[in-house]
């Protein structure tokens, strides 16, 4: 096919009619994409479109994943710098196309370096708007809400951002069932009391009032990840919290010792026979889900607050049932509920132990089913 030389450049920033999708900052030339699920979502003619990226890693590379006319096309990690990517070509050019193009990763406190920007698109046709959802859903959680093990081979245990998406997730499953837009902030191994290792520093709770507090260095501050989130900004109509899973594993796992203050972290079994949780460490976890629970009230006042758990594991489905309940009866906020999710049975995971496709697919069919009944 021959070159097309009626391409036309677009800043992102001059294109009115396009959806950034995710928290970011807005003030730049380009648009970071922070988290999975954040992205571009355009309108378009024309018969060829691309979209000029910079990316940068250390470590854990960038993957992006795009949909066209609600059909998943692509999925690919991306090399470091400044690059194009075809998204389509060859196309009737007078045929509307709806294309939606995704960050599929987490971001990485582990890799300071790592980063997306999109600068702007190539196209030779017109832009028209986005259609509106009926819906905006937000989801706060761990490393199932960061989709980790929804690709790769049961037999895959790396961890690597190949394992990791938003393509096949239950938060984007329950977005096209209950045609809302997403926003997701989720990072593998935190929790709400500590991490999957005892520390107490991996918290979700502790990064929610910024844009992207978990992507850390320079670099990242200068994009504006540390910057406070403006919540005014984009009112969901529901909070999915799912967190609670890295509590239960730090249970099994040795202590955390904080190198900066020498100080002592773990939540501990009273048993190794029955597994039998020492109550005073589980009501720190029940303590934190309370106290989630009132700010997140607090930022989001006319928003249901939905807690699911129960993926991997239900050992405190009960203390974090009882936490919900309990915030509802010292607040009498009746727009908070508890749902319990099934167990990943072994036939339905996927790589690294964790949910694979058919696992997350139930789960949303769960989440849908109440949403639907209570929004």
């Amino acid at each position: 096919m021959a070159e097309n030389n009626s391409l036309k450049n677009y800043p992102i920033h001059e294109i009115p009619e396009c959806l950034i999708h995710g928290r970011t900052d807005l003030t730049g030339e380009a648009v970071p994409l922070f988290w999975n699920g954040s992205g571009l979502e355009l309108c378009v003619s024309g018969s060829e479109l691309w979209i000029d990226l910079e990316a940068g890693y250390e470590q854990y590379e960038p993957w992006i994943s795009c949909e066209i006319n609600g059909a998943f096309i692509t999925r690919q990690m991306l090399m470091p710098g400044r690059q194009s990517l075809c998204l389509f070509r060859g196309m009737s050019p007078g045929e509307k196309k709806t294309v939606f193009f995704r960050r599929e990763v987490q971001a990485f406190h582990e890799d300071e370096k790592n980063y997306l920007l999109i600068c702007g698109v190539r196209t030779d046709g017109e832009f028209f708007p986005v259609r509106e959802r009926k819906y905006k859903l937000e989801f706060v959680g761990d490393s199932i809400t960061s989709g980790e093990g929804t690709y790769g081979a049961k037999s895959d245990n790396d961890w690597l951002p190949m394992y990791m998406s938003v393509s096949v997730n239950y938060a984007d499953m329950v977005g096209k069932a209950m045609n809302a837009e997403l926003r997701l902030i989720s990072q593998c191994g935190f929790g709400v009391y500590c991490g999957y290792d005892n520390d107490v520093r991996h918290v979700m709770p502790a990064y929610y009032d910024q844009i992207c507090g978990v992507a850390f260095g320079e670099h990242n501050r200068s994009l504006g990840a540390a910057k406070p989130y403006d919540f005014s900004s984009w009112i969901p109509d529901a909070v999915i919290i799912h967190l609670g899973t890295n509590d239960d594993v730090a249970f099994d796992n040795p202590p955390f010792i904080d190198p900066d203050t020498g100080k002592y972290y773990k939540i501990r079994k009273n048993s190794e026979i029955n597994n039998d949780l020492n109550q005073s460490d589980v009501k720190r976890i029940r303590t934190a889900v309370i106290s989630f629970l009132r700010h997140l009230r607090k930022k989001n006042p006319k928003s249901l607050l939905l807690w699911v758990y129960g993926m991997i594991g239900h050992r405190l489905s009960m203390p974090i049932a009882s936490a919900v309940l309990d915030y509802i009866e010292q607040t009498g906020d009746l727009r908070a509920a508890f749902l319990e999710l099934p167990d990943t049975p072994e036939e339905n995971l996927g790589s690294r132990l964790h949910p694979g496709q058919a696992a997350h697919e139930k789960a949303a069919e769960i989440i849908v089913e109440y949403l639907k009944k209570n929004l």
